[in-house]
Parts: structure tokens; C-alpha cells; sequence
């Protein structure tokens, strides 16, 4: 699956989201969890990741960490029921990786699931595209007509209008 920019937001195509903005990478089992592009530049500067503990119990949509920007403290819900097996200890040092790299450098906790079959309950990207879509729509307000940019899904050269391709057709 493809990756997809919704409003200058990015969409890891390979993995599941909450409506709620974290996302899980699904894995043998296991849940590599963080948030979401939108959700880490609407915190702002992140200066602290309260991480879960080792071996800790988690429900699907209990707090797994608490992340604290310069704007608030935001909780991060479980996607999914299990048991934390690893934590991302970098963001003790460097909580400003969940900005930087939201989806990589950036995860904050892999849970060993309980029941694989959660993952029906989750987003797949172009679902939470969609919603991601909706709620910058609603953000700017019913007045704007403005399309929001989406990239990545059903897209073609060809659909583009010629000053978004970057380049000029020879004609």
C-alpha cells in the first residue's frame, strides 16, 4: 500500500489508525504503536513522551503514554489489548523525534497482541485519509469549497492540472 498525503499530512499506506490518531504497525503478532503526522503538528514541539512500562497490561483505548507539548499534555490510547514488550527509550532523551519522525524514530511502544483480529476494529490508511480529510475540511470551515490535497490515492499525471506537475507538457 501506498503512502498518502491528505493537506500536507502524511498517511503511512502499511499501517492501521484510531480515530483518536495513533497508528499501530502490524507485525507477527505484534504492535509497533505511535501517532500520527497530524497528530504530532497539531501538539506542536513535543518536550516530553511519558512512555509506558515493560510489561505493562494495555486494553484497546486506555492510555498507553501521555505525550506534553509547549500547547498540552495529550494522551495516546492502545490500539489494541496486550502486553507492552518494548518501549522507545530514545524519546526519554529526545522527545522531539515523535515530531520529526512520526512513523519511525518516532514509535513509542511495540504491545504483543492478545487478539490479532483487533486490527478489524482499526483504520486502514485510505479510511483514515478520508477522516483526516474531513477534519481539515470542518478545521477550515463549511465556507471553503477549497479540495483538500490528497495524494497517493487513484491518482495520475493525467487527472493533475498541468501547474501542479511541476513541469510544463510539450505540446
Amino acid at each position: 500500500m501506498e503512502d498518502i498525503v491528505v493537506g500536507g499530512y502524511l498517511v503511512k499506506g502499511d499501517r492501521y489508525y484510531t480515530k483518536d490518531h495513533e497508528w499501530a504497525y502490524i507485525r507477527n503478532g505484534k504492535a509497533q504503536i505511535g501517532i500520527t503526522d497530524y497528530a504530532q503538528k497539531m501538539l506542536g514541539d513535543i518536550v516530553y513522551v511519558d512512555l509506558p512500562e515493560k510489561d505493562q497490561d494495555i486494553e484497546a483505548g486506555e492510555t498507553l503514554a501521555n505525550v506534553e507539548s509547549v500547547k498540552n499534555v495529550a494522551p495516546v490510547y492502545s490500539p489494541v489489548t496486550g502486553t507492552v514488550i518494548e518501549v522507545n527509550e530514545d524519546l526519554s532523551d529526545d522527545p522531539s523525534l515523535v515530531n520529526e519522525d512520526p512513523y519511525d524514530a518516532g514509535w513509542i511502544a511495540v504491545v504483543e497482541m492478545n487478539d490479532p483480529t483487533e486490527i478489524e476494529d482499526l483504520m486502514p490508511a485510505e479510511d483514515y485519509a478520508q477522516l483526516l480529510s474531513e477534519i481539515i475540511k470542518e478545521e477550515q470551515g463549511e465556507e471553503s469549497s477549497e479540495e483538500i490535497p490528497v495524494e497517493g490515492i487513484e491518482e495520475s499525471l493525467e487527472n493533475l492540472p498541468e501547474e501542479e506537475l511541476g513541469y510544463e507538457e510539450e505540446r
